[in-house]
């Protein structure tokens, strides 16, 4: 779970960063209509001005090729990304990097699981017994509760305990493996090995305990890109892989890849998700392909079941997300299923701490509404609130079991009207 102090942190940095001012900055530019395709059209204007053509199979901008492309029959102008595809139908999407990547079509709309797209955060050592939490789950609409929790047998257990409450309720319990990037003393592991080790010896532990209380879902490692050690600077928005550590990297690679083989030594079935911070596209990609920050590849991959998210109200919309801190934005969730193949997951998002109870609940209800008309085309499979009960009157819908309204009340009468189906 995200720790108050940390996300302050960030807050801080993020109110400095040009991150929040990207689509001001560029508002002069008029940009393709979104679909815009050639053939179609004889050239695509992107939101930073460029003017992209075709000429005899070659992509140019502004007049320059952009990398090494040939036999291009489709250049495609979606969701603020620039695509194209080839005689041979393979799509390809151009990266913060400036380098094509594959993909796939990212037009086509996919729908997300029902059942589970509803959801809350809380915490392991919540004083509200497994029926009480169950009962303001079921009153706010939510059929999904994320919970962290290490190997470390107080939360293990206490986890357990609510994973066989859930099980006989017929909810989805998405358990977070709050494991980091160091060790008992505080200090990075060693090397990639090293943190692999440790990560999947923790994660096995974890599966191993859960598992027969029908939990199937994890998420491996809580917002690892946005660490110390991982991230160069608190205010980069994460598209470029070169916004991260490359000395830290193989840790941050390790931890993720442990965590992921525990649970599947344990569960072959179970889901694990990976999650990501901002517009950090520049990790994900990173991550999918073995590549380093310093533009090597060949190293390990870390391949997962679901995409998951964070989008704070700082971070911007996450359907037009700033893509270095400077520039418009782009649809993350549209780039991330065409990139990963894989279901979508906000697994925390909510308004700044300083909010009122009343913009909150117009937050709410305004983001609650946008995730909704997107779950049957991004496959969006869970957007999951931060949090339940944060213990003031900030974060949580519920403080001390009494209701925060308007949050409460916008939470609920929106699961009321609009059904996961």
């Amino acid at each position: 779970m995200l720790k108050r102090r940390q996300f302050l942190t960030g807050l801080v940095a993020l109110a400095g960063s040009p991150l929040l001012g990207a689509v001001s900055a560029h508002a002069a530019v008029t940009a393709s209509a979104d679909a815009t395709a050639i053939p179609g059209a004889s050239s695509i204007t992107d939101s930073l001005g460029s003017i992209w053509t075709v000429s005899n199979g070659v992509i140019f901008r502004n007049g320059q090729t952009v990398g090494n492309t040939y036999n291009v029959s489709l250049l495609l102008w979606y969701g603020g990304k620039v695509w194209h595809s080839g005689t041979g139908g393979q799509f390809y999407v151009l990266t913060g990097n400036d380098t094509w990547a594959q993909c796939s079509d990212p037009r086509v709309a996919i729908p997300g699981t029902v059942g589970s797209f509803y959801g809350m955060n809380g915490h392991f050592d919540y004083t509200y017994t497994p029926a009480q939490l169950i009962s303001m789950l079921k009153a706010l609409g939510c059929t999904t509760y994320r919970v962290g929790c290490t190997d470390d047998p107080r939360q293990l257990n206490a986890v357990a305990a609510l994973a066989q409450a859930f099980e006989n309720a017929g909810m989805t319990l998405f358990v977070l493996v709050n494991i980091g990037l160091t060790d008992s003393s505080g200090n990075l592991f060693p090397n990639e090995d090293v943190a692999y080790s440790t990560a999947r010896a923790a994660s096995q532990t974890i599966a191993s305990t859960l598992s027969p209380f029908g939990v199937t879902i994890y998420e491996c490692g809580n917002e690892l890109t946005r660490q110390n050690a991982t991230v160069m600077n608190f205010t980069y928005a994460g598209t470029k892989v070169t916004d991260f550590n490359n000395t830290n990297w193989p840790i941050m690679r390790g931890v993720m890849r442990g965590l992921i083989d525990g649970v599947k030594t344990v569960q072959p079935s179970a889901k694990c998700g990976i999650n990501f911070c901002v517009a950090d596209t520049g990790a994900s990609d990173a991550l999918w392909d073995g590549m380093q920050p310093d533009g090597s590849g060949g190293h390990p991959v870390v391949r997962w079941d679901i995409t998951t998210w964070h989008n704070y109200e700082v971070y911007g919309d996450i359907f037009n997300i700033g893509q270095d801190g400077a520039s418009p934005g782009f649809d993350l969730p549209t780039y991330c299923k065409a990139r990963y193949g894989v279901p979508f997951i906000i697994s925390e998002w909510n308004a700044n701490p300083e909010d009122s109870q009343a913009f909150r609940g117009t937050y709410i209800t305004s983001h609650l509404g946008e995730f909704y008309q997107a779950r049957k085309t991004h496959n969006i499979q869970s957007v999951i609130y931060f949090e339940l009960d944060s213990g003031n009157n900030t974060w949580g819908v519920v403080n001390n079991g009494v209701a925060l309204n308007p949050p409460f009340s916008a939470f609920a009468s929106f699961t009321a009207a609009n059904p996961d189906n």
